[in-house]
Formats: structure tokens, C-alpha cells, sequence
């Protein structure tokens, strides 16, 4: 999770960058010219940046481990396939992210789509390779079966309606567990967020508007979001945590959500935040169920 969070946080900024240039661009005759400067200025960011980045994280995460060849580990059965829900929404919003800016830079839309969608896929793979020459772990199918299906989905939704009706979201709630491991669940609570798979829920929100005809009276911002999570997984080894008391399982949920693309206005920054926010899930009373303790509600659910 924290690697994905540093890709998508350099994203981030890279289409921040592209709307303050947006706002300040003085349209010129040669349209074809003004579109050339912007890819040429999204290459060079995102060569430079994406470079530093990769540069950064291997000194901050991998400098101090040990090196061996390259081999593949299989991490499929941890953290109740969460960790994998994670990689899915990273490498969503990632290749969102790069469809959008190549349709700011002038790509005719099916290109954009297509390479822009691509993004997610090229960002993680190079991490997975630094992965895949640590001792104590390697490089994961499964992570990279993840991050193919997260580009793929918003892929596939651009091809087929030319935006967005179901999103992946993300949402954290402290856990008592991570008290349990502070040095691999997090000791402070920016940490957690970023480690603590207790904690952490990913959201399929379906904007349920989209779906009804333009005379439906249902509300446009209203959406319904399903999601996923575990509990009680403290550590990866299933019999050691059993051991140690601890019953890993997992959780669904039911909720309302908001659309908040649909509150779009003519201000860039609003709709900037707005862009931003929509990873993430609101709020909300929310029904869970999982096979230790059944149905559950919660009057406010994060």
C-alpha cells in the first residue's frame, strides 16, 4: 500500500501540475502546436518525476535489505486478499489518471483510452521487479494479475461509456491490531493507513444514475458501494496467527456513497478536489457481514 500511495500521490501532483497549466494556457491558432507543447510537457514531468521517484523509493525501501537473484514468491494466501484489492485501486485510478492527461494534451479519445490505460501496468511493474530481488520476499503474480485487472477496468468502462460508473474507493479505520505488530501494522496512524489491512476497505461504488434513463427522477449523485476488508490478520503465516488467538476473517459491506464527480462546477480547483477525493469513500451508514458475528450495522461507517 505504501508504494502504491507514492505512485498515485506523484500522479496527483503531475495533474495538478497539467491544471494549473490548463488555467493559464493562452490558446493559440495553431491548436496542433499548443497540443505538442503539452505532451512534450507531460513526457518531460513524467520522466523526470517518475524517475525520481522510482530512485527514492528504492533507497528509502529496498536500500537496507538484502539482494539475491530474481525469483517470483507467492503471496496469494496473505492478508485475506486484501493487500491484492489494494494493488486493483492503485492501478485504477493510476491508468485513470493517465487517460485523462493524454485526453488534456489533445490524444484523440480511443488512443487515450488505450495508452493512457496502459499506465498502471507500466508504473507497478518496475516496483515488482525491485521486489523481485529482495531475499525475504520476490516478485507476486498475483500483484501483477491485480494491477492488470485494475488497468483493464477502467479500460473497459472508458471504451464502453466514455467515463466512469463504477469506482474503486479506499477507506481506513484504526484497529486495535495494529498495536499488536506496530513495526509491520504501524505505529503512528498515517502508518496504519498505509499498513494496517485491518483497517483498510476497498469499495466497487456504482453510480446507480448512470445505469437509469435520462428521465429517471433518481438522483445522479447517489450511488451504492460494495466492499471488502478483513479483520483479525496480524500475521501472514495462517497457523502462527491462529496460534497467537487470532481468527482472520473476512468482511463485506453494503453502503450509500456519493458521486462527487457529479458536483462538477466551472471552478478548476473545486473540480480538481473533487477529482482527487473520489478515490476515497465517504462516510456512511454502512451494513456488514462477515461469518464470525453475521450482520452488523453501523451508523457511521469509515
Amino acid at each position: 500500500m505504501l508504494k502504491q500511495l507514492a505512485i498515485l500521490s506523484f500522479l496527483i501532483c503531475l495533474l495538478l501540475r497539467v491544471n494549473i497549466v490548463a488555467a493559464t494556457t493562452i490558446a493559440t491558432p495553431d491548436s496542433n502546436q499548443v497540443h505538442n507543447q503539452k505532451l512534450l510537457l507531460l513526457g518531460a514531468g513524467f520522466m523526470v518525476g517518475y524517475s525520481a521517484m522510482l530512485v527514492g523509493l528504492n533507497n528509502a525501501w529496498y536500500a537496507e535489505q538484502e539482494r539475491t537473484d530474481f525469483h517470483f514468491f507467492n503471496d496469494n494466501s496473505q492478508w485475506r486478499q486484501v493487500d491484492k484489492a489494494g494493488h486493483f485501486w492503485g492501478a485504477f485510478h493510476q491508468s485513470r489518471a493517465g487517460i485523462d492527461m493524454l485526453r488534456w494534451a489533445g490524444v484523440p479519445d480511443k488512443k487515450a483510452i488505450l495508452y493512457g490505460g496502459l499506465l498502471g501496468v507500466v508504473l507497478q511493474t518496475p516496483v515488482e521487479v525491485f521486489d523481485g530481488y529482495q531475499k525475504d520476499y520476490g516478485a507476486s503474480v498475483g500483484d501483477l494479475v491485480a494491477n492488470t485487472a485494475g488497468s483493464a477496468a477502467i479500460v473497459a468502462q472508458e471504451l464502453a461509456w466514455r467515463e466512469v460508473r463504477i469506482m474503486p474507493k479506499y477507506s481506513f479505520h484504526k484497529t486495535r491490531y495494529a498495536a499488536e505488530r506496530p513495526n509491520v501494522l504501524g505505529k503512528s496512524l498515517a502508518e496504519q493507513a498505509l499498513k494496517d489491512y485491518n483497517g483498510q476497505t476497498y469499495w466497487l461504488s456504482v453510480n446507480v444514475g448512470d445505469f437509469l434513463p435520462e428521465q429517471s427522477r433518481y438522483p445522479k449523485w447517489l450511488s451504492i458501494a460494495v466492499g471488502y476488508g478483513a479483520e483479525e490478520v496480524v500475521y501472514n503465516h495462517e497457523a502462527t496467527n491462529y496460534n497467537l488467538g487470532f481468527d482472520a476473517h473476512r468482511q463485506f459491506y453494503l453502503s450509500p456513497d456519493l458521486n462527487l464527480l457529479h458536483f462538477k462546477g466551472r471552478s478548476k480547483i473545486l473540480n480538481t478536489a473533487l477529482y482527487v477525493l473520489s478515490i476515497v469513500k465517504v462516510p456512511a451508514p454502512t451494513l456488514e457481514y462477515n461469518r464470525k458475528n453475521g450482520f452488523k450495522f453501523h451508523s457511521l461507517y469509515f
